[in-house]
């Protein structure tokens, strides 16, 4: 087959989107981000056993000795009961329910004009993919995006 015509089978078999299902991308793929690593720290309430071997000997076999156990630093707390961000915000809701708080918070738009940002790089971008119409700088990303992230949250 000769090279243009693996082009014209390529053009045609994409799926330019309309605005809607663009939008419709793009909310999946922040429901997607919020929901990413989103759960508890299976271990966090596990309890050594005092009969559990500990396993604290070095290699030339002798053991290390014994130390005094260090006290839980503020740091220590802050990881193991940490909330998530709905629960802040119902919490920060009820404390605060008249405005301005999280919610009711907004600034008023911008003076300048939007900036076009490369969404694999985060360069300047010219450039629109015709596809899913998202911004990139040059053919190198074009190809990036086209790989890994063109079209994968519609479905």
């Amino acid at each position: 087959m000769p090279a243009a015509m693996g082009s014209r089978v390529r053009a045609a078999s994409y799926v330019v989107l309309d605005e809607a299902a663009r939008r419709r991308r793009q909310r999946k793929a922040l429901e997607a981000l919020e929901l990413d690593n989103f759960h508890d720290d299976p271990h966090a309430n596990l309890v050594m056993h005092k009969k559990a071997p500990k396993f604290d000997e070095s290699l030339d076999g002798k053991t290390r000795p014994d130390r005094k156990r260090k006290a839980r630093s503020f740091e220590y707390f802050k990881q193991r009961f940490r909330k998530t961000f709905s629960s802040l915000l119902e919490e920060e809701q009820q404390l605060e329910p008249d405005p301005p708080n999280y919610t009711s918070a907004a600034a008023r738009p911008s003076a300048r004009p939007e900036r076009h940002l490369c969404a694999v790089c985060g360069f300047p971008s010219t450039y629109t993919c015709v596809q899913c119409g998202t911004r990139y700088c040059s053919a190198r990303c074009l190809h990036t995006h086209q790989d890994t992230r063109c079209l994968k949250w519609t479905s």
